[in-house]
C-alpha cells in the first residue's frame, strides 16, 4: 500500500524534470529581453564602455524583436525534420554567440549583431518550448507545465534587474551567459517526445520515451492514442494551408491576431525594456534599480494569478478585467508624465514626495492587471480554438506577427518619449488598451468550459448578423460582431 502511494506522489516526477529542463530555455532567451532594463542606463552614462544615444539604445532594445522574427521560421521549418529536442538544443547556440559579442563588444555594431542573435534565440525557445511541453505531459499535469513557460519568463526579468545594476557591464555578459550553457547541460539528458518518434516510425523509442516519462510499463494503450493523433494529422495535409484557407480557422486565427496586437499595444515590453530608464525619472527614495527589482518580484508574483482563475472565471471576464485594470494603471503614469513634462508647479521635486508613488503605484497595477488576463488567457485561447494537428502552425504565425509588433512598440517607445515626451507613449498604450478592451467584449467568445466541438459552432456563427443571441450560446449574447 505505501509503495503504490509513493508512486502515486511520484508518478509525474520526470515529466516535472523534463519540463523544467526545456523551461530552462526560457531562462536563457528571455534573460535577453530583460538585459535591456540595468544594460541601457550604462551605455547611456558618462563612463559608457560604449556611448551610444537614445537613438542607437532604442535599437539595442528593438532588435531582438527583428532576430525573433526568424524563431517560429526555423522552428517551422526543422522541428519535423530533426525533432523537439535537437533543434530546442540549438537555440542555446546563438544565445551563446550574442553574449560573447557583448562581452567583447567595442562597437554598437557589435551590440546589434548580439541582439539580433538574441532573438533568434528568444524566438526559437518561445516557440518551441510549448510544443515540447504538450507533447510530453499527461493530461493531469499540462497546466501546471504550461505555468512554467510564464513563470520561468519572469525569473529570468527578476535575475537580470537584481544582477545587472551590482555588476558590471560585460560581468554581467559573462553571468547570463552561464544560462544558455546551464541549459545545454540539463536538457541534453532528457528524451525525445513520443509523438515526434511515432511521426518519423520509430515505434520503439517512442515507447522507450514514454515509458520514462510516464513511470510505468503499461503504456500501450495512451501509445496507441498517439498513433492514431499523429496518422490523422499526416492524412489532414498542410497545416498552414489549412490555417489560412478554412473558413473555422481563419476566423479563429482573427481572435488570435486581436490578442496578439492587445497583448503587445498595452507596451508590455517597452515598460519592461526601459523599465530602469522610466524610474530613473521618479522622485523616489528608491534607485531606479531597486524598484526595478520590485517590479521584478511582483510581476513573477501576479503570474501565478491566472492559474487559479482561468477555468473559475472564465476567459472573457479576466481578459475584460485584466484590460480595465491596464488601463487604470497605464492612465495614472499618463496624467503622471503629463503634468511632470507640459508644467512646473504642480508636482514637487524634492525625493519622497507622495505623488512621486503615483506612477510606480501605477506601473504595478498594470503589471498585475496585464498577467491575470491578457499575458495568459490568448495562450490558453489558442490551445482552445484550433484543432491540434493546426496549432503549431497557429503558434508560429502568432509569434512572428507579435514579434513584428513588439518591434514597432519598442522602437517607437523611445523615439516618442524623446520627440514629443514620455507622457505621449503612455496616452498611446491608454488608448490601445481601452480600444482593446472593446474589441473583446464585442467579439471574442467565452470558451470556458466548451467542448472543441462547441467552440467550432460559435466559431462557424460569426459573421450570421440574422441569428439571435440565443442562437449563437450564452458566451456570445449580445455581441453583434460575434453573432
Amino acid at each position: 500500500m505505501s509503495s503504490a502511494k509513493q508512486m502515486g506522489r511520484g508518478q509525474y516526477r520526470n515529466e516535472y524534470i523534463a519540463a523544467l529542463a526545456a523551461t530552462s530555455s526560457l531562462v536563457a532567451s528571455v534573460a535577453c529581453a530583460g538585459w535591456s532594463s540595468p544594460a541601457l542606463p550604462v551605455l547611456r552614462g558618462p563612463n559608457s564602455p560604449i556611448p551610444i544615444t537614445p537613438d542607437e539604445g532604442s535599437w539595442v532594445v528593438s532588435l531582438l524583436s527583428i532576430g525573433s522574427l526568424f524563431g517560429p521560421i526555423i522552428c517551422g521549418l526543422f522541428v519535423d525534420r530533426y525533432g523537439r529536442k535537437p533543434v530546442l538544443l540549438v537555440s542555446a547556440v546563438p544565445l551563446v554567440a550574442g553574449w560573447l559579442f557583448i562581452v567583447f563588444a567595442e562597437s554598437v555594431g557589435m551590440l546589434y549583431t548580439a541582439r539580433l542573435l538574441h532573438g533568434i534565440g528568444y524566438g526559437l525557445a518561445y516557440s518551441l518550448t510549448p510544443i515540447y511541453l504538450g507533447e510530453i505531459s499527461s493530461n493531469a499535469v499540462r497546466g501546471s507545465t504550461g505555468v512554467l513557460v510564464t513563470v520561468m519568463a519572469k525569473l529570468a526579468f527578476l535575475f537580470e534587474y537584481s544582477v545587472g545594476p551590482y555588476v558590471g557591464f560585460r560581468a554581467l555578459a559573462w553571468i547570463s551567459l552561464a544560462l544558455p550553457v546551464g541549459f545545454v547541460v540539463l536538457f541534453f539528458w532528457m528524451p525525445e517526445t513520443p509523438y515526434y518518434l511515432l511521426a518519423r516510425g520509430n515505434k520503439k523509442a517512442a515507447a522507450d520515451s514514454l515509458r520514462w516519462l510516464r513511470r510505468s510499463s503499461t503504456i500501450d494503450e495512451e501509445l496507441g492514442r498517439m498513433e492514431k493523433l499523429v496518422l490523422e494529422s499526416k492524412q489532414k495535409g498542410n497545416p498552414l494551408k489549412q490555417l489560412l484557407l478554412t473558413s473555422t480557422n481563419k476566423k479563429s486565427l482573427v481572435i488570435i491576431l486581436l490578442l496578439s496586437f492587445g497583448m503587445q499595444l498595452t507596451g508590455i515590453n517597452a515598460i519592461l525594456g526601459y523599465s530602469q530608464t522610466i524610474f530613473s525619472r521618479l522622485a523616489l527614495p528608491l534607485t531606479a534599480a531597486e524598484l526595478s527589482i520590485v517590479l521584478a518580484l511582483v510581476q513573477l508574483g501576479s503570474v501565478m494569478l491566472p492559474t487559479f482563475l482561468v477555468d473559475r472565471a472564465g476567459r472573457r471576464p479576466l481578459l475584460l478585467a485584466s484590460t480595465a485594470g491596464s488601463f487604470i494603471g497605464l492612465a495614472m503614469c499618463a496624467v503622471y508624465f503629463t503634468l511632470d513634462e507640459t508644467t512646473t508647479d504642480v508636482l514637487s521635486p524634492e525625493p519622497g514626495a507622495a505623488h512621486g508613488w503615483i506612477p510606480f503605484v501605477g506601473v504595478l497595477l498594470f503589471i498585475i492587471s496585464f498577467a491575470i488576463g491578457l499575458a495568459t488567457v490568448p495562450f490558453a485561447i489558442l490551445g482552445e480554438v484550433f484543432p491540434k494537428h493546426i496549432k503549431a502552425a497557429a503558434n508560429s504565425v502568432f509569434g512572428v506577427i507579435t514579434s513584428a509588433v513588439v518591434f514597432s512598440v519598442v522602437k517607437l517607445f523611445q523615439v516618442i518619449s524623446d520627440g514629443a515626451g514620455t507622457y505621449v507613449s503612455f496616452w498611446i498604450f491608454t488608448g490601445c488598451t481601452a480600444a482593446t478592451g472593446v474589441l473583446i467584449y464585442l467579439i471574442i467568445p467565452e470558451t470556458k468550459g466548451q467542448s472543441f466541438e462547441r467552440i467550432q459552432e460559435i466559431m462557424m456563427r460569426r459573421g450570421r448578423s440574422n441569428e439571435t443571441g440565443r442562437e449563437c450560446g450564452d458566451g456570445a449574447k449580445g455581441r453583434p460582431l460575434l453573432c
